[in-house]
């Protein structure tokens, strides 16, 4: 941003100090005064907030969240918080919102943004008047739309992730149905807490969408090491108080059943309010910036361009929502900054991690490399890398990932195998 805007935001953050000592007539003791919101407590929502307070120490700065529970790290709830090990998930503590002078605002639900008014607008009727949104909606948890499916746990928030821990406990038999990241990562930990464990998927076999037929071969391998049973090719046809009905006309036993089929973005409030959404996520520039005024996206719901990339990417993991929310933050503040990084995960099953990093766009080939104890996979479009994924191949990783930043595209070429 020019200086002289910067400079206007440093005036207004004197302006609010000044007169927060002496409030102006037109306030009503139950107005918020104006200045950031973040909507959503996730890492997207908590960056950005987080980010914009250490620019502008003043201004007032909230967060609103539907979820009761202080902002929490999601990625152990599937592993370590599952499997009751000790897992530290709180990311600030409540004293450090009273020292920052963040406000959170827990267990409340927005109804509609007013653009004209520039005021996020509350179930109950609540006004919060902004000067700079930043919406980390997220993303909701697909519902299993067949008989019985209501009964399905999903594995999506603390609250979930503790229903769950629950609930193996005195279980029997357990079914996962999905064979994505999350699915992978829960059932190998019911597994390990000594629960018979099933998962069911469409796919063949698990993780094959989006990392190929040879990574889903040797996932299953994994899967069936650490005690879970794999059953592909197929659907779930109907839950009820003990088995899991498969098209294929058999049954599998589950006392505890987990939805693990994938997640959906959350664009309704944007949508509603006139913003623009491609699907399903709000289209946003390298700056978070959304088509208003003033209001920014990050995170699951976000379609963002990637200045490395040259092109929209979508970002549907930890990381690449704490990094586009920090660098919302810093754009509200009047700060340069641009999205370029290569989004990038890990996955772990068990004692086994999977790192990824990549454009996580269609690819034409996979080329696996294998080690003994683990692999490397390239992802090649039109002869050029565009993702790697590996396991126990730190070496490999790095330099395809050095490779991969260092590209002026989208692309860049692939190392030759060894």
């Amino acid at each position: 941003m020019v200086p002289h805007a910067v400079g206007a935001l440093n005036e207004c953050d004197n302006l609010l100090t000044r007169a927060s000592r002496c409030p102006a007539k037109w306030y009503s003791g139950s107005v918020a005064a104006p200045g950031f919101i973040a909507i959503g407590s996730g890492p997207a929502g908590l960056s950005a907030a987080e980010t914009f307070r250490s620019k502008h120490p003043h201004i007032p700065v909230r967060i609103l969240t539907t979820d009761s529970a202080l902002p929490y790290a999601k990625p152990p709830l599937s592993k370590a918080y599952l499997c009751g090990r000790e897992a530290n998930l709180d990311l600030h503590s409540a004293g450090w919102f009273v020292r920052h002078d963040v406000e959170l605002v827990r267990g409340v639900t927005v109804d509609h943004i007013d653009l004209v008014h520039q005021e996020v607008v509350t179930e109950g009727g609540s006004r919060y008047p902004y000067w700079h949104l930043v919406l980390g909606c997220g993303a909701n948890a697909v519902p299993l739309a067949i008989p019985g499916g209501q009964a399905a746990l999903p594995l999506r928030s603390f609250a979930d992730a503790l229903i769950l821990r629950m609930a193996a406990r005195t279980a029997d038999s357990a079914v996962v149905i999905g064979g994505g990241l999350i699915g992978c990562e829960a059932a190998a930990t019911l597994a390990r807490l000594g629960v018979p464990t099933t998962m069911v998927a469409a796919e063949p076999v698990p993780l094959q969408r989006r990392f190929g037929d040879d990574v889903g071969d040797r996932v299953t391998k994994i899967l069936s090491d650490n005690g879970v049973r794999f059953v592909g090719s197929t659907a779930v046809t109907d839950i009820d108080d003990t088995h899991v009905h498969l098209a294929t006309g058999g049954t599998v036993d589950g006392d505890v059943v987990v939805s693990a089929v994938g997640v959906r973005p959350d664009p309704h409030l944007a949508a509603n309010a006139g913003l623009d959404t491609c699907d399903g996520r709000i289209v946003v520039d390298e700056h978070m910036h959304t088509s208003a005024r003033n209001v920014y996206a990050a995170g699951d719901v976000a379609l963002a361009y990637n200045v490395t990339a040259g092109r929209r990417i979508r970002a549907e993991h930890w990381r690449d929502a704490a990094q586009q929310g920090r660098i919302a933050g810093l754009s509200a503040a009047g700060q340069p900054a641009a999205w370029r990084r290569v989004p990038e995960f890990s996955c772990t099953i068990d004692e086994s991690t999977l790192k990824y990093c990549g454009w996580g766009s269609d690819y034409e080939h996979a080329r696996l490399v294998d080690h003994g104890d683990g692999f490397t996979v390239y992802y090649e479009a039109n002869g050029d890398l565009v993702g790697v994924l590996t396991l126990n191949a730190d070496d490999d990783y790095r330099c395809a990932t050095a490779n991969l930043v260092a590209g002026t595209s989208n692309t860049v070429r692939a190392p030759s195998a060894r």
